[in-house]
């Protein structure tokens, strides 16, 4: 484990005038505060976003504190994998640059739910969605290197990749299963997912890109609203009293996610394919054999692959 990084704060950014950078599910809780800081930094940040009213609210809340923070608005709906596949070639055709892609957006422990893909909701929205969205992005991603930085990519994952149903971790055969899982084990499959495409993107392009998972760490966001609608209202005191007791603040939980996109010790420790975990620190002991798997991570890569293909008609 580095205990060097542990430190990190929002001072530490380095100036990102010229950097342009996309965060999913920006208008809101960790994705938020990475926007305000990284516009703060002089980075032209792209909030992806699948409600363009909260995005507006988001931005002009932003610009009131960063009246010359250049922002701009995309619209995002990962569980709808046709949508992102708009979104991307729309970017694609603007010929704008991009150097950072921090792969935010996510739902937590939902009640079972199909897509508009027919693909279960939480797999959907926080693997399979930021798939297409990546691989769609990945030449630009890759025209954007420049002398001093290579560009990177960052999956925000979580210490719940330890919830994926063993001993597979992944149940490929039963993703759509609403009596497999339960909505932990389900959150935690998207998670490990999440951990296990860095891994296979790694293998792929990590001589070319800095690819990297954090752990946010437990964050009072929005994200509660999972667990409280698959359980009901008598869940809510609960998450209060835990968030009370534990949970950090959505401005402490954008410093991991923010440390890997980035902190230049990623270049001088050449840091590929690493896990982070608040605040900042590698812990390649935070991740389960699973997460470890190479032949898990090609097995996703694979599945998802050829599922994507299939829905979208290709």
């Amino acid at each position: 484990m580095s205990e060097t990084s542990k430190h990190f704060t929002v001072d530490a950014i380095p100036d990102l005038t010229g950097k342009v950078v996309m965060v999913t599910g920006g208008n809101t809780g960790i994705g938020y505060e990475m926007c305000l800081e990284l516009a703060r930094k002089g980075a032209q940040v792209v909030m992806a976003s699948r409600s363009a009213d909260r995005a507006a609210a988001a931005i002009a809340r932003i610009k009131q504190q960063l009246p010359q923070a250049s922002i701009e608005f995309m619209h995002l709906q990962l569980s709808d994998l046709h949508q992102v596949q708009k979104a991307s070639s729309e970017y694609i055709a603007s010929g704008k640059p991009l150097n950072i892609l921090i792969n935010n957006a996510g739902i937590m422990a939902s009640p079972f739910k199909l897509s508009m893909d027919g693909i279960e909701e939480q797999f959907a929205t926080n693997h399979v969605g930021h798939f297409l969205l990546t691989t769609a992005l990945l030449p630009v991603l890759l025209r954007s290197h420049d002398d001093k930085d290579m560009p990177r990519i960052v999956n925000v994952s979580s210490n719940y990749h330890n919830k994926a149903p063993l001993p597979q971790g992944i149940r490929f055969d039963k993703i759509n299963d609403p009596g497999d899982q339960d909505i932990w084990q389900r959150y935690g499959q998207s998670k490990l997912s999440n951990i296990l495409f860095s891994n296979a993107l790694n293998k792929r392009y990590g001589d070319r890109i800095y690819i990297n998972s954090v752990h946010p760490g437990f964050v009072k966001t929005e994200l509660t609203r999972g667990p409280t609608a698959s359980y009901g209202a008598w869940f809510t005191p609960l998450m209060w009293v835990a968030k009370a007791i534990g949970a950090i603040s959505s401005q402490q939980g954008a410093l991991t996610p923010l440390y890997a996109a980035t902190s230049p010790d990623i270049v001088k420790n050449n840091a590929k394919n690493r896990y982070f975990v608040p605040i900042a620190i590698d812990s390649p002991e935070g991740l389960t054999d699973l997460a470890k798997s190479d032949d898990l991570a090609e097995q996703l890569w694979e599945f998802t692959d050829k599922l994507v293909k299939q829905k979208l008609g290709l």
